[in-house]
Order: structure tokens, then C-alpha cells, then sequence
């Protein structure tokens, strides 16, 4: 649990407080820190998260596939022959 506090000073039970909030409001991301800015008797969370890994899935030849490496030779064939369209942005 790492609470950053800005412009004053809060306790531990505060900064747990506070971290549970934020986890509360947060749910299916995983907090990596928490700055709170204090400004009277504001507060300004700020949210630091983990970031998640992903794998690009995309439609090749009627499959949803990331790598092409667990195709059979066919299907690698398939792909190379297949048309690739292009856009103004590739040209």
C-alpha cells in the first residue's frame, strides 16, 4: 500500500481509510499507489494502477487467433495467400 500525501499529513489509519475507498471504487483494477492532495478540508485522490497485460486477438481466416504460431502449415498457407487490404494510411 503506497499513499502519497500532498500538501499536509494524515495517519496511518487515514491513509488505510483512504486506500480502502479507493479500492472500493476501483473494482476489477489493481491499485499500485494513491496520491491524496489536501486542500482544506478537500481531498484529491489520485489513482495509480497496474498495468494490465493483453494479447492483440485477431480474425484470420475465420479464427480468433494472437500468434499465428499454433496453425498447421495449411492454415499458415491460407494466411500468406489471403488479399491484405490496405488504407489511405498504409500507402
Amino acid at each position: 500500500m503506497t499513499v502519497n500525501v500532498i500538501n499536509g499529513f494524515l495517519t496511518d489509519k487515514e491513509k488505510e481509510l483512504y486506500w480502502n475507498y479507493a479500492l472500493k471504487h476501483s473494482e476489477g483494477k489493481e491499485l499500485d499507489a494513491l496520491d491524496v492532495k489536501l486542500d482544506g478540508d478537500y481531498a484529491d485522490l489520485t489513482y495509480h494502477f497496474n498495468r494490465v497485460p493483453f494479447e492483440r486477438i485477431r480474425r484470420i481466416t475465420g479464427y480468433l487467433v494472437g500468434t499465428l504460431d499454433r496453425f498447421n502449415d495449411a492454415k499458415k498457407e491460407e494466411e500468406h495467400d489471403r488479399v491484405k487490404h490496405m488504407t489511405k494510411k498504409d500507402l
